[in-house]
């Protein structure tokens, strides 16, 4: 998906259109990671990764990965060795540490992430619920149909109201940080506004007031849900009484 807006692309239908032009089809596929996510297996050529999310898990790695099937992979590391692409043995480490418990990770995200989802898709305060994972999102049936798991990002619109009604909102949370990074153990918030870099496609939506346009993106960590959702009520009760 996006990683502001969420949609998502219907990745096979794409790769085919790819190789049959006789393009090299690469995917980024850091948001569900292989294992919510197959993406060699639905078709795409490249897959890559910024493993400075989950894989890292800590929020103290930078580092990307790129990887391929047989037919494409000795050229991806010649050209990889001829850039003098490397590694430090520590980042190395950090990053197989993160392997170790991804899977139990990304399920615990993934299950409070909807839980929160569901819970903001209710309030009155909120104009849209952007979770691929959440039935009635959009992209939903794609998400449903190509993907295996999911990850706890994702975005909401809050109903009407300016940036600084929006920024205030963030401003009242405590329990989530802020940062545009993602996929560490902890929750973090950052504000978005996709109508201020959108070119082509507008912003907000079909079906949303012109009003409803600033939003916020969610990384949901390992925080108890309930925490979360009480932090959240709070925040919204402080714009509401503002």
């Amino acid at each position: 998906p996006g990683s502001l807006t969420m949609e998502v692309q219907d990745v096979p239908a794409l790769a085919k259109i790819a190789r049959n032009h006789g393009l090299v089809s690469l995917s980024d596929n850091t948001w569900a990671s292989p294992l919510g996510f197959p993406a060699l297996e639905r078709g795409v050529d490249i897959s890559i990764m910024s493993l400075t999310k989950h894989v890292g898990g800590h929020s103290d790695l930078m580092m990307g990965s790129a990887s391929a099937g047989p037919e494409l992979y000795a050229r991806l590391r010649k050209r990889a060795q001829s850039l003098g692409q490397v590694v430090s043995p520590d980042d190395a480490a950090l990053a197989l540490r993160g392997l170790r418990t991804l899977g139990v990770r990304l399920e615990r995200e993934t299950a409070s992430a909807l839980e929160v989802a569901g819970w903001l898709a209710n309030r009155p305060e909120v104009a849209l619920v952007m979770c691929p994972m959440l039935p009635g999102s959009p992209g939903h049936e794609l998400w449903k149909r190509d993907f295996t798991g999911g990850c706890g990002l994702f975005s909401f619109v809050l109903k009407g109201g300016t940036a600084d009604r929006r920024d205030n909102f963030i401003d009242a949370l405590e329990l989530f940080g802020i940062g545009y990074s993602w996929g560490g153990f902890e929750s973090l918030a950052v504000p978005v506004d996709p109508a201020s870099i959108r070119s082509v496609t507008p912003w907000p939506p079909t079906g949303l007031d012109g009003t409803d346009r600033f939003g916020v993106r969610l990384s949901i960590g390992l925080e108890d849900p309930a925490d979360l959702i009480a932090d959240l009520e709070n925040a919204l009760g402080v714009i509401q009484r503002a």
